[in-house]
């Protein structure tokens, strides 16, 4: 029995071995064993079978522990769980510095602010850079028998690698293309083989996983392949995948992923894709603990961030290693030439230095100019063109393609961002033959074998012979449309040399690695799905540099084809030389997901949301905010307690009351600026009572009130003191109690107080009279009246450009303009008239504010106010140093409200969306009220596009009379992405099932609207694409025909 209870994964040996680098805890387990080295002479002299098995015996094999760590649902999961409650001591001993001050110390927001952020930094940090200057001159000392052998001398970067993979490190590798990557992948596949465990590749495109694997299998063998097309070797101790097929994993628990040590990311800045971007950050939170991450990545901006949020979610360091050093330069150049005399004209824009060649761009528009009407400035044409004819599509192509042939600068990969236009362009070169004789040879031999393991019938497809014509001429098209053999018949090919022309889309540059020569951008615009838009830096320099084989070519060359006009100077500087593309989160909730992670007890929708790259700002303040909170605690059980007979009575509501009053006076003063007669009452010379710190009302006077950018802007001459003027405005549009992390805990003598509620509040005269006062911008919040006065004549013109000239520092020193002071003197004199103001417009009578809504909130003041007259505890002599103490601990109450609501899953951004879909799903009954998964649910889940829509049109038998090959056409509506095609002809049947899914499908996003997602019915077909219903249907249709006929001979048979 003993025996029978030691999992599979320790076997008990009766020989003995010499431990070499051998893992101490297996992958999964969070204890292991030691294997000492064992001497010569201990070797000799065996041990009995009991005294081995008295050790194994004794080792302790903790499963529980591991199961424990792997079913914690906290987001944040530290290595000490009391560093997030109390922090370092340095850090909280500082804190405690800042909340003990007396009272009237100054601990004011940014004072707090800085404290928590000083406790924050103390967490050690997730994401490591490593010294890119740091070329590890020890790297054979530290590792001297490497898992894998490389007959090239390795570049630093990979050099940095390799050290922490020996050291069990997860590294995150941002590198230009072909700078050498797939080293780092390489090496941790070997780690796995030489420990026994599993690596997984994953990559976001099928021919870059097609490709590994013919690469992975040639060097490390025991190599499988699991696409959506293609399973090998499920097995295999490196396996290579789509990003899609592990999650599927993940989600359903597979056994493969125990035994996995190493898990890599290539090309990971493909997070930032709109619609499959969701799947990296869902893998990545959902990984299991033993497995270390390899991220494979271009050249990106914030490669920190999201290492330290990779970091975080899987409780790793995550060492950062970048290099901006291209392998093989790049030239950069302008094409203009559409003729054989014209062939030459090739104008380098870009060196490779990478500085840009101002000489060089105004020659390729002065070249141009001489084809074309001269409609264009020296900085090029306005309203550019790109676009040609076949025929001129034709005479380039064969002008720069003899060009490139002749200074032997073949192959080239032309990048077309559509699939038509590749079949075109390829079309067009139908007399172009770049191959010789022994060439010709050895590509009818490999397309021969190739294509002779299809059927007979497939052999003469169209495609298949148009193929077979274009690559005997040394010309190939690679994009999406081409059957998968096919593509990986042109990418074998392309390996070996034999295709010279290419003419491909985007994703032959994602990772695939095929240098070429030379690379071809036939334009610098795509159509992205919405719009047609500029390349993106990323995207161009990732398709760029495919350009120069490492150890062949010195540099590499890039054209861009002016077919018809030269691209804007500032789009290719942009283009070419601007900032990568920032890694952001793609993170959105499906109803697939939802599913998923119902059907598991130990992994909530809301973890998975709370570890999601979105919130990682957030998150990572948890430990700061936990320590804040803990403080404030803290500060609350120690704060001073009312203790007058008066006021303890009825001071708390007095004050709760007096704090709701100032809110909705607040939020009605921006209702009453906005309304056109306010806004008309508001001119020039207009006086107004600002409030500048809470509490605080000054006299203004209106200097100019306009719309900029969109905006209104209200700039005012306002008497306070100048030298806290631009603090005190901005203080006043935040005015209240939830200023972030930083209340003052002491006294605020501008605070309002209890005097304020009970009378007219005074205006306030700053020291030094009418030479205090300033300039500055009013927020609407902080209007409190317009008042009935105009004063005229009031130069603003003159006080506006003084005010702008003395922001200059050398002007700063000059006295205001006599305009200015003049008018300061009018508002005191205003002033000693009025000490409490002067009289007001009234909103709802002067302005007609007739709103049900503003009038009841206008009503509900007034009732507050004559409501606060009422209370016993103004009584008290000692009102206000008593309503000091209930303001001090109601201040603190309202920050620990608002930090338990931020450290709460109700802080979530998408949490709104989640409860809505989850109504969506308890009212179409995949779920009941308990959150527990019904029939409907569990089909769902199994599906990863339109898996309502699927799952209804099952049980609403939509589908039950239809025959399969009608089924399957139908449900090619899913799929199918292009947009514009020709109508299909369709029977009645499928005109009667296509208008069925489109009801069914308004159905389900009429049950959305209700439940608070934000659909319109009316749109719920326009991600459904019918254009593939009658071809496929006809493809069924005849897949039907050939198995009834084999049916029948299998019959006649019997």
């Amino acid at each position: 029995s003993m025996v029978k209870s030691i999992p599979s994964c320790v076997c008990i040996l009766s020989f003995h071995f010499v431990a070499v680098d051998l893992l101490t805890v297996a992958p999964g387990f969070s204890a292991g064993m030691d294997f000492p080295t064992i001497s010569s002479k201990a070797v000799s002299e065996p041990r009995s079978y009991a005294s081995q098995l008295a050790d194994l015996m004794s080792f302790n094999l903790d499963l529980n522990a591991d199961r424990e760590s792997d079913t914690s649902t906290d987001a944040v999961r530290p290595e000490h769980p009391q560093a997030l409650i109390t922090g370092d001591e340095e850090a909280d001993r500082n804190l405690q510095s800042v909340l003990d001050m007396p009272t009237g110390a100054h601990t004011g927001v940014s004072a707090w602010r800085r404290q928590v952020a000083a406790a924050a930094s103390q967490n050690d940090e997730w994401a490591v850079v490593v010294d890119p200057t740091d070329t590890v001159p020890d790297f054979h000392q530290r590792i001297p028998q490497m898992a894998h052998e490389y007959p090239f001398e390795l570049d630093t970067f990979q050099k940095q690698a390799i050290v922490r993979l020996e050291e069990k490190q997860c590294v995150f590798v941002a590198a230009h293309t072909s700078a050498g990557k797939t080293v780092v992948a390489e090496y941790a596949i070997a780690m796995a083989l030489k420990h026994m465990t599993k690596a997984i590749y994953t990559s976001p495109i099928k021919a870059l996983s097609n490709q590994k694997f013919r690469d992975f299998k040639k060097t490390f063998g025991d190599v499988g392949l699991l696409t959506g097309d293609i399973q090998l070797n499920k097995e295999g101790a490196c396996l290579i995948m789509t990003t899609e097929i592990l999650r599927s994993m993940l989600y359903n628990g597979s056994d493969i992923v125990r035994d996995v040590e190493w898990v890599i990311f290539d090309e990971v800045h493909y997070i930032n894709d709109a619609e499959r971007g969701v799947v990296w950050e869902e893998v990545l939170i959902m990984l299991p603990d033993h497995a270390n991450v390899i991220l494979l990545s271009a050249t990106i901006p914030n490669t920190k961030e999201f290492a330290g949020w990779v970091g975080r979610t899987k409780r790793k360091k995550v060492h950062v290693i970048s290099t901006s050093k291209r392998p093989v330069p790049l030239e950069h150049y302008i094409y203009t030439g559409n003729s054989s005399k014209t062939s030459k004209e090739r104008f380098l824009v870009v060196g490779p230095t990478g500085k840009f060649d101002e000489i060089g761009y105004k020659k390729a528009v002065e070249a141009k100019k001489g084809k074309t009407s001269a409609q264009a400035d020296k900085f090029g044409p306005k309203g550019a063109r790109n676009f040609a004819s076949a025929s001129q599509d034709m005479n380039i192509y064969k002008s720069l393609v003899d060009s490139l042939e002749k200074s032997e600068q073949l192959p080239v990969v032309c990048f077309t961002f559509s699939k038509k236009r590749c079949d075109e362009n390829s079309k067009n070169l139908r007399t172009m033959d770049l191959t010789g004789s022994q060439e010709k040879s050895r590509i009818h031999t490999f397309f021969k074998q190739s294509v002779d393991k299809l059927k007979p019938a497939d052999r003469i497809l169209p495609q298949v012979k148009r193929m077979r014509d274009l690559l005997s001429r040394g010309i190939a098209v690679h994009h999406s449309g081409i059957l998968p053999i096919l593509k990986e018949v042109v990418e074998m090919l392309f390996q070996e040399g034999l295709v010279k022309l290419l003419f491909a889309t985007e994703t032959f540059a994602m990772g695939v690695n095929m240098p070429a020569r030379t690379v071809v951008f036939d334009a610098t615009q795509k159509h992205d799905g919405t719009n047609k838009r500029d390349l993106l830096p990323s995207e161009y320099i990732q398709m760029a540099g495919r350009a120069g084989r490492r150890g062949k070519d010195t540099t590499g060359t890039v054209i861009i084809l002016a077919k018809q006009d030269v691209p804007y100077k500032d789009s290719l500087m942009k283009m070419m030389l601007g900032r990568a593309t920032v890694l952001q989160s793609r993170f959105r909730l499906t109803y697939t997901m939802i599913l998923n992670l119902m059907r598991t007890a130990d992994f909530r929708v809301e973890d998975m949301m709370k570890r999601s790259f979105g919130e990682f700002a957030h998150q990572n303040k948890v430990p700061a905010q936990r320590v804040a909170e803990q403080h404030l605690r803290q500060q609350l059980e120690t704060a001073p307690k009312l203790e007058c007979s008066v006021c303890t009575v009825d001071l708390p509501d007095f004050y709760s009351d007096w704090s709701e009053t100032g809110s909705l006076e607040r939020e009605l003063r921006a209702v009453v600026v906005s309304c056109p007669l306010a806004v008309k009452a508001l001119s020039v010379g207009r006086v107004i009572v600002v409030e500048t710190t809470p509490g605080q009302h000054c006299l203004g006077l209106v200097l100019d009130n306009a719309i900029v950018k969109g905006t209104r802007c209200l700039m005012a001459l306002v008497l306070t003191n100048s030298s806290t003027a631009e603090q005190a405005y901005v203080k006043a549009s935040e005015s209240g109690i939830a200023g972030g992390f930083g209340v003052e805990l002491a006294q605020d003598a501008n605070a309002p107080t209890a005097e304020d509620a009970i009378g007219p509040q005074r205006i306030h005269v700053p020291p030094g009279a009418a030479s205090k006062f300033s300039i500055m911008k009013v927020e609407p919040q902080c209007v409190v009246t317009i008042t009935e006065q105009l004063l005229h004549p009031v130069r603003s013109d003159l006080i506006l450009n003084d005010h702008a000239n003395r922001q200059i520092p050398r002007f700063a020193a000059y006295p205001p303009c006599s305009q200015a002071t003049t008018a300061a003197q009018q508002l005191m004199r205003l002033i000693e008239a009025y000490p409490f103001g002067p009289p007001a417009l009234d909103p709802v009578s002067d302005f007609h504010i007739r709103g049900l809504e503003h009038r009841e909130k206008f009503d509900r003041v007034n009732q507050m106010r004559s409501r606060l007259t009422n209370y016993c505890c103004i009584s008290c002599p000692l009102l206000q140093q008593h309503y000091t103490v209930v303001q001090h601990s109601a201040r603190i109450e309202e920050q620990l409200h608002q930090l338990q609501f931020m450290l709460s899953d109700e802080s979530l951004e998408l949490l709104p969306e989640y409860k809505q879909r989850v109504e969506v799903l308890q009212h179409l009954r995949y779920i009941d009220e308990d959150q527990s998964i019904k029939l409907k649910g569990k089909v769902a889940r199994e599906m990863h596009n339109q898996e309502v829509l699927v799952t209804e049109l099952l049980f609403n038998n939509k589908l039950t009379q239809l025959e399969p090959c009608e089924i399957v056409a139908l449900l090619s509506c899913i799929v199918f992405q292009q947009k514009r095609c020709s109508e299909p002809k369709l029977t009645p049947v499928l005109k009667q099932g296509m208008k069925d899914i489109l009801e069914v499908a308004r159905g389900i996003a009429v049950i959305e609207g209700q439940c608070g997602l934000d659909v319109v019915p009316d749109e719920c077909g326009n991600n459904l694409h019918f254009g593939l219903v009658e071809v496929v249907y006809e493809w069924a249709r005849g897949m039907v025909r050939l198995l009834s006929y084999f049916a029948s001979l299998l019959l006649c048979s019997l």
